[in-house]
């Protein structure tokens, strides 16, 4: 892929822009948040013409926006951020959100420190790759009838936790109590459901795994106490979406909103940004399916958690309160929200599209959990299973990215040229040297995703830190790791 040479300002050390006179027809510039280093990736990616291109949205505000881990894919760039204003006309697009539809990260903290699970590590590694099932169609022991998934659709983790797989607590740490409202079950087609059914509590494929960390490093002490977390303690994280299910509504949806272009007179340069206006029937029910799909995310990270919460149990043979499994918080990467937000000195109601991103509410916002409220919204960013993943918060900075922040390390190789790049080695092995144990249900998903795949996540995280849109409270380093 030939090198991008479009226009890139320098607008500060972590701030590049776009000019909208790059392409006639842009609305707005956009802005990349990356250090001068990153800016080299970032171009032989090509991702700035999809940053650019996003700007062309009908009823786009401010910029379009990209997080540090960019990288290119379908219309939109992983790590855009694109917020439109739905009483002006504002569009959403399903390739704004994506096709693992609320692929997400929750953070489980423990009493466990890390000299009590090395000697049981790889029990406990077998333990959680047994009992979880993970990869490409894998389908899980939590049957539900048809009438029960239409349940699940519009409850999301709450449908989970009645059940007994999980705590109330628990929904209280989770983005939107575990389900966002105005889902629409009559919006998911039958081959959704059907692809959906029997995969509540698997772990998806690719980048999707449950890693067990150990913390070991605390950036700021008074939040960590808050969060209850300290240096040495083990936190387990579970990367996981929509499954099949999400993948086949944004499959429709985008194929559907193609003549939604000629239809509502909508240009755009990539027929991968099809939209429709918000308040269009098309629009809404692509709203009402997406949030289906969402909250079907949100049930099957609390029934994984629920899976590692058992599987930690057995290993240690010890009961919940003593191993203090619980919930720090869970966040959704790919979703378009509405929400209300101040442009040019006024508040306006728009649709945020976060594609590889993290909402990141600052301290004091009104729909964070009591016990947040002072330090601002849990935000979690896994790194690559050879290096290190954070856990950072919503800051007042983070107002001018409609109060987003990266959400990974973002990839630097494709899966084929990360495959090619690993042929001839053991990556398991390698891991295993730094100390790391790793299972994933074949070798090439491990080549996929090797370290080197990856930008490094800290600094990823430098810059979104530097920049001021979220703050780093705490380091973890991966112990032992199941991939899907």
């Amino acid at each position: 892929m030939s090198m991008w040479q479009g226009e890139l300002e320098r607008i500060d050390a972590f701030r590049w822009r776009i000019p909208k006179g790059y392409k006639a027809g842009m609305r707005v510039d956009g802005v990349i948040y990356a250090d001068e280093e990153m800016v080299k990736d970032i171009r032989s990616d090509r991702a700035p013409e999809q940053v650019a291109n996003v700007a062309f949205l009908p009823g786009i505000v401010k910029h379009s926006l990209a997080m540090p881990d960019i990288h290119w894919g379908y219309g939109f760039p992983i790590g855009g951020v694109a917020a439109t204003d739905i009483d002006s006309g504002g569009v959403v697009s399903p390739g704004g959100v994506g096709f693992d539809i609320n692929c997400g990260v929750r953070l489980i903290k423990t009493n466990l420190k890390e000299g009590d699970v090395r000697p049981k590590l790889k029990d406990l590694v077998y333990a959680l790759y047994n009992d979880i099932p993970a990869g490409v169609g894998s389908k899980g022991d939590i049957r539900i009838s048809g009438a029960e998934e239409r349940k699940l659709l519009v409850d999301g983790a709450r449908w989970v936790v009645d059940h007994g797989y999980g705590r109330q607590e628990d929904l209280e740490y989770t983005e939107d109590h575990g389900a966002i409202k105005g889902a629409d079950p009559d919006a998911v087609s039958a081959r959704a459901y059907e692809r959906g059914k029997n995969q509540s509590g698997t772990l998806g494929s690719g980048n999707h795994f449950i890693e067990v960390q150990a913390i070991d490093e605390i950036y700021e002490k008074e939040t960590a106490d808050i969060f209850g977390l300290e240096a040495g303690q083990v936190t387990i994280m579970i990367h996981s979406g929509s499954r099949g299910l999400g993948y086949q509504i944004c499959d429709e949806y985008s194929k559907d909103m193609i003549q939604c272009l000629s239809k509502y007179g909508i240009n755009v340069p990539d027929r991968q940004l099809a939209s429709a206006p918000v308040n269009s029937p098309e629009g809404k029910a692509y709203l009402g399916a997406m949030k289906c799909a969402a909250n079907y995310a949100w049930a099957n990270r609390q029934c994984l958690m629920h899976l590692t919460r058992s599987a930690f149990e057995k290993v240690f043979n010890m009961g919940p309160k003593d191993l203090g499994m619980d919930l720090v918080y869970d966040v959704a990467h790919n979703i378009a929200k509405v929400e209300r937000h101040t442009v040019d000195g006024k508040e306006k109601t728009l649709c945020v599209h976060r594609k590889g991103a993290t909402r990141a509410f600052p301290p004091g916002h009104p729909e964070l959990p009591a016990r947040y409220r002072k330090t601002g919204q849990p935000v979690i960013i896994p790194g690559d299973m050879g290096r290190n993943s954070y856990l950072l918060t919503g800051t007042e900075g983070a107002k001018e990215t409609f109060y987003s922040t990266c959400h990974g390390a973002g990839r630097l190789m494709s899966r084929s040229a990360a495959i090619s790049a690993c042929r001839g080695r053991s990556i398991s092995r390698e891991l295993e040297t730094k100390g790391i144990m790793v299972m994933s249900s074949s070798r090439d998903t491990l080549a996929e995703e090797a370290p080197e795949a990856y930008k490094d996540v800290n600094e990823v995280v430098g810059v979104v830190d530097g920049a001021g849109i979220s703050k780093r409270v705490c380091r973890m380093r991966p112990l032992g790791v199941i991939k899907g």
